[in-house]
């Protein structure tokens, strides 16, 4: 199998199940509560959140007695029921008597549940005392979890052997992503273990682990973890069954959904995902839009290179590096030196940057005055005929950029004595100001009185301390939600070959 990069093919196979949407893939709320009153609580709000099973997390209760709680939960249970006891040695929170976890186990099975997790290190040790008795309904989960790091292909390749050799129904590999390419790696042996039927759940773990999370529905995975509040977790990096259901539209994916995403550091603030998965979900359009936390633009390319990962939007710190992995980049994006947009050819693989930024930057000032962002902004403007004055916090790198388009230079200090002559235009494009540090801003109060209109390219949050200070002194404002929609448009229309729902794009980020 490949090592270095993921041209996968996803196939749909999996085992004996019913077709709710395009993709089989299950979606498993974990239930982790200190009582069984509170667990039965749970999992009928996981039923009417919609989720297909529960896992039960009884290493997370307080007090338990075996033969009459597990029959409270089997019997009580509006859906299938997966039942986890795990120890701290694989990081659950069970520390007693090994013997009495397993007969918990062999218990449940007895009892009804649909599935149990078994770890990999005792599963011999677990087959051997069943004596190949299982009820015919209870399906066994062989898992190894690696709260280190995600191993070569070669080494998950026999891993999953080797899971498969004890018995189990079904292979559980849960991995910790170091870097978002190591995701690639679980997806290859998801879209393998197809061929040997053996059903697989691939997750790794973490923030740069997220998006196995949301696309084992696409490579064929058995399921995934979905929790019912954000924060309360089972483990890290769980998105919630509401964000599956209707952010992702997680039922919708299939082998042929393009994927699309945002790649950036940090990234997990950016609405982008909202704006985009509701578009394509209005207008048909077969496409996921997640987050990607990349920490090497390049390597990220090159990992994900099959025409699978149709586009991507890009972000701080990555739109100058990604100029250089694009096989072409679009003049404009070329003169700005910045791309925040790259489209992958579907007939050859080649990528194809550009930048959106300038055009809804300028138009939504443009907007402003009848009612890279930075690098895009000062672009655009110098191509409307402005007089351009760039400050930044160091004097050097203002230079630098001044220099680029024929602009004047100033430290960020010096603008508070900078006088602008009439009807001047301030435009924020660093990131100060910007959640969490609202508190923060680039020009003092006094110095606002001296400008016609304000633009910030911060959104979160809409009215910045830099915005709300200008309008009490006089100025028209313009907030990067306008430039942040404006740049979308275009990135839409690249991505989808469509119109952009333009309407909708704006209620949808009114929520916000």
């Amino acid at each position: 199998m490949e090592t270095g990069n993921v041209l996968l093919a996803s196939s749909g196979a999996n085992v004996g199940r019913v077709d709710m949407g395009k993709n089989p893939t299950l979606i498993c709320v974990p239930i982790m509560a200190e009582s069984v009153e509170k667990m039965i609580v749970d999992m009928n709000k996981a039923k009417a959140s919609g989720a297909d099973l529960v896992e039960i997390r009884l290493d997370s209760l307080n007090g338990f007695s075996p033969r009459e709680d597990l029959q409270s939960i089997i019997t009580q249970s509006p859906l299938p029921t997966l039942f986890t006891y795990r120890p701290k040695w694989e990081g659950g929170q069970y520390d007693g008597d090994e013997n009495e976890r397993l007969d918990v186990l062999r218990l449940a099975m007895e009892l009804g549940a649909d599935y149990i997790d078994v770890e990999l290190q005792v599963a011999r040790e677990f087959y051997s005392s069943i004596n190949g008795k299982k009820p015919e309904k209870c399906k066994v989960i062989v898992s190894s979890h690696n709260y280190q790091s995600t191993p070569s292909v070669e080494a998950l390749g026999n891993l999953a052997a080797k899971i498969q050799e004890t018995g189990a129904d079904i292979v559980k590999i849960a991995t910790t992503a170091l870097d978002i390419a190591d995701v690639a790696r679980i997806f290859q042996i998801t879209v393998h273990s197809q061929v040997s039927r053996v059903p697989i759940i691939g997750l790794v773990m973490g923030e740069r682990g997220l998006i196995s999370r949301l696309l084992c529905a696409k490579f064929g995975g058995f399921l995934t973890f979905g929790t019912l509040e954000s924060g309360i977790v089972s483990a890290p990096g769980q998105p919630t069954i509401d964000d599956l259901l209707n952010l992702y539209n997680f039922k919708q994916l299939g082998p042929d959904t393009k994927v699309f995403g945002i790649i950036g550091k940090p990234v997990g603030h950016s609405k982008s995902p909202i704006l985009y998965n509701e578009a394509f979900k209005s207008v048909g359009f077969n496409g996921v839009y997640v987050h990607l936390l990349v920490d090497d633009v390049a390597k990220f390319l090159q990992t994900y290179s099959s025409c699978d990962f149709a586009g991507f939007s890009c972000t701080i710190p990555h739109k100058e590096a990604a100029v250089k992995c694009c096989d072409e980049v679009d003049p404009v994006a070329k003169s700005i030196g910045a791309v925040n947009c790259i489209i992958r050819r579907q007939s050859d693989g080649k990528l194809f940057g550009y930048n959106t930024d300038y055009v809804g930057a300028i138009s939504a000032i443009e907007d402003g005055l009848r009612g890279g962002a930075g690098k895009a902004l000062a672009y655009g403007a110098k191509e409307k005929g402005a007089r351009v004055v760039i400050a930044n916090r160091t004097y050097d790198r203002a230079r630098e950029l001044a220099d680029t388009i024929g602009a004047d230079a100033l430290s960020l200090s010096d603008l508070d004595n900078f006088r602008p002559e009439n009807g001047m235009i301030l435009a924020n494009t660093t990131s100060i100001g910007m959640q969490p540090k609202v508190e923060e801003t680039p020009v003092s109060k006094n110095a606002l009185r001296n400008y016609s209109l304000v633009f910030d390219a911060i959104y979160t949050p809409k009215i910045t301390r830099l915005l709300r200070e200008a309008e009490e002194s006089g100025a028209t404002t313009v907030s990067g939600l306008e430039m942040f929609i404006g740049q979308a448009y275009e990135q839409f229309e690249r991505f989808t070959g469509l119109p952009a729902p333009k309407e909708l794009f704006r209620r949808t980020m009114s929520k916000y």
